[in-house]
């Protein structure tokens, strides 16, 4: 008889790993480059997808580019908040700087049978795959939205035009060392029902 419990070691493993994932919120070189950064993406491109649609797309912003970036942030929110133009593009220039890497995430939307929420779980079923392999090789990620993320014109700056558009960034790099305690695990007996008959 095959010996079950050291087949399925492998597999309890990776499930450890991705029960220990949690959002990065400070992050510090280096960030995925090369075969780790195609295995990010290709984990990406593995998420369900109703229709074969393939909506998602990724636009990756690191080295120089994160800081014209920055300043093209900066310049969305002085458009959209006048009265608190510099602190707000203040706030936006810190972050993509102290970001090793972003990756934009969006939905391209397409006309047709598919509903468009579909598509949108689609995008957002690729950014959590991508959460979870950063995790897995060893890096950190948060999903980040707010004001950015439903601003049309930083749409059009990543080549989203409505209806296609962003539906994230994932700030990306390497986990910062922290002394800060590790979140509980959400009570499992709070989220989840068993429906019965009835």
């Amino acid at each position: 008889m095959p010996d079950v419990t050291h087949a399925r070691e492998p597999r309890l493993l990776a499930l450890d790993q991705l029960l220990s994932r949690r959002s990065a919120g400070t992050l510090q070189e280096p960030a995925p480059e090369g075969a780790d950064l195609d295995l990010i993406l290709d984990a990406g491109l593995r998420a369900p997808d109703h229709g074969r649609l393939k909506p998602w797309r990724f636009v990756i912003i690191r080295g120089d580019a994160r800081l014209a970036y920055a300043e093209k942030l900066a310049e969305a929110a002085t458009v959209r908040d006048p009265a608190n133009a510099a602190t707000l593009a203040e706030r936006y220039r810190a972050w993509v700087r102290r970001t090793p890497m972003l990756i934009a995430v969006g939905a391209i939307m397409k006309p047709g049978n598919i509903p468009e929420i579909e598509q949108l779980l689609a995008a957002g079923a690729a950014a959590m795959n991508m959460l979870n392999a950063l995790h897995m090789l060893g890096y950190g990620g948060m999903w980040v939205t707010g004001p950015n993320v439903y601003d049309a014109n930083v749409n059009r700056l990543l080549g989203f035009e409505a209806p296609s558009r962003l539906v994230g960034h994932l700030a990306v790099g390497t986990p910062a060392p922290s002394t800060a305690p590790v979140p509980a695990r959400p009570d499992r007996a709070a989220h989840v029902a068993e429906w019965t008959p009835g």
